[in-house]
């Protein structure tokens, strides 16, 4: 495994972590505590040392099973969780410092941690980031031991650009991937010059960059794959990347032949993402200890040659770019 600096933290995370949306059990299956638990200790055995959940997976279960195993431990791993995402109806008025409060105290009760590396805004409505005393209330948690840093997971760009204004917002949770490349113009340059650190979510567009989905592929009804795909249960382009699935999978026969060696595109789609040294951590999630492994493997790859890098932004430009670039 390599590490890598997560901007002002200073924490070394492992550039391959783990997500936990759906490390229980597929997506709308239901938690099962033996799988996250084999999941995440193969995790760190084999390097991860940074995790990343939030309370409303599965109403708490994951933030739980992450904090029990990470206690179980002698490896030092680092927690990064998530808050606000409770609040119902999510809105800018429903966002208060008693509120957000409440989810951090919390998470410390769910996870059975003194102190939380990363308490994260999940995903805001903007108003929220015009609002200091929101902010000023992360300083006053970490004053008091109760968090290390503040992050911000964002949908959209200009909700991070915004975000990082505040020099307490010390990461940002952004989806980037070959089906999402927008975040390496602008957004990245901005996160060299104010030294934040960068998670990247989503990054194998729930599941279309393995290049083992269909057009016959099927998907549970409680499986966001098939409710949320025009944006029904939240936002879109948390589905798929906000990719449409037929053009997706167009997209995706072209990544196959660019690299035809690879049965599984999962490990040179996150290879990809890691070419960009601007990336702190990519948290792929994982439903079974198999697709885990598969993604560790990306770190063990050579960075993909300019000839390869050229044909991916080619397939972007042609299939993708029209579809997603201005939205997010």
């Amino acid at each position: 495994m390599n590490y890598r600096r997560l901007g002002k933290t200073g924490l070394n995370v492992s550039e391959i972590s783990l997500g936990t949306w759906q490390v229980g059990g597929k997506w709308g299956s239901g938690f099962d505590d033996v799988l996250a638990e084999r999941i995440i200790n193969e995790a760190i055995d084999a390097g991860i040392n940074f995790i990343d959940t939030a309370d409303v997976y599965e109403a708490g279960a994951s933030e739980a099973a992450v904090g029990r195993i990470i206690r179980s431990r002698s490896e030092e791993v680092y927690l990064a969780t998530k808050c606000g995402r409770q609040l119902s109806p999510h809105t800018n008025e429903n966002y208060t410092v008693k509120a957000l409060r409440k989810f951090v105290e919390d998470s410390l009760k769910n996870t059975g941690l003194d102190c939380l590396d990363l308490i994260q805004l999940h995903c805001p409505p903007v108003e929220v980031y015009y609002r200091p005393e929101i902010f000023e209330l992360f300083d006053r948690l970490k004053d008091e031991g109760k968090i290390k840093n503040l992050g911000i997971s964002v949908e959209k760009i200009e909700d991070a650009l915004k975000g990082i204004e505040f020099p307490n917002v010390t990461t940002v949770q952004i989806i980037f991937n070959m089906f999402r490349q927008r975040p390496s113009e602008l957004f990245f340059e901005q996160t060299r010059k104010k030294d934040v650190g960068v998670i990247v979510r989503v990054p194998l567009a729930s599941g279309l960059l393995t290049g083992r989905f269909s057009s016959k592929s099927t998907f549970g009804k409680d499986d966001h794959r098939f409710f949320n795909r025009d944006g029904a249960g939240f936002d879109k382009g948390e589905t798929f990347s906000g990719v449409p699935y037929e053009i997706g999978l167009q997209a995706v026969d072209e990544l196959k032949q660019l690299f035809p060696e690879y049965e599984n595109l999962a490990p040179i789609a996150l290879r990809w993402i890691l070419d960009f040294p601007e990336v702190g951590c990519i948290i792929p999630g994982a439903s079974k200890a198999e697709q885990l492994h598969s993604n560790v493997k990306a770190t063990g790859l050579p960075p993909l040659t300019q000839e390869q890098t050229n044909a991916v932004n080619s397939i972007y430009e042609r299939y993708i770019k029209s579809h997603v670039h201005q939205l997010w």
